[in-house]
């Protein structure tokens, strides 16, 4: 079993990203023809705090490689055309929808204080009436 296993794993690549590594490995059918695995390999916890990783595979035949690799290029292509090539994180988009917030609500409590202001606001009107009696202080007091 061991000669055949060393048959079996022709050549390998991996690639780590993050908490992820990627393997590309080359492997041996039976009839000594090559195929490729991709595996996605992340690392995780138990309950009590061990690593342990949780594996994906995929297998890619040659008949395959064209139409994967279309795929692979077209959907790679269209990220980067509608989102670009920096990468976007969740603590991006927290601080992002933070700020945006906090500033829509600032911007409705100076709403809210101008529109207080205005209705504590008294008006003051200047009116003339003519039911005014005119006193002259000099008369008081002279009897």
């Amino acid at each position: 079993m061991a000669e055949n296993r060393d048959i079996e794993e022709i050549f390998s690549k991996s690639v780590r990203a993050g908490r992820r590594t990627y393997f590309f490995d080359v492997r041996s059918t039976r009839a000594e023809d090559y195929y490729m695995t991709v595996t996605e390999s992340k690392r995780d916890f138990n309950e009590d705090g061990t690593p342990f990783y949780k594996k994906h595979k995929i297998y890619l035949y040659k008949e395959d490689f064209a139409k994967f690799k279309e795929a692979l290029n077209e959907v790679s292509d269209y990220i980067i055309k509608e989102k670009g090539e920096e990468v976007i994180t969740k603590s991006d988009v927290k601080k992002n929808d933070i700020t945006e917030n906090t500033v829509e609500i600032k911007k409705e409590k100076i709403e809210v204080k101008k529109e207080k202001k205005a209705e504590v606001k008294p008006e003051i009107k200047e009116e003339t009436s003519s039911d005014f009696t005119e006193v002259n202080f000099d008369d008081l007091g002279k009897d």
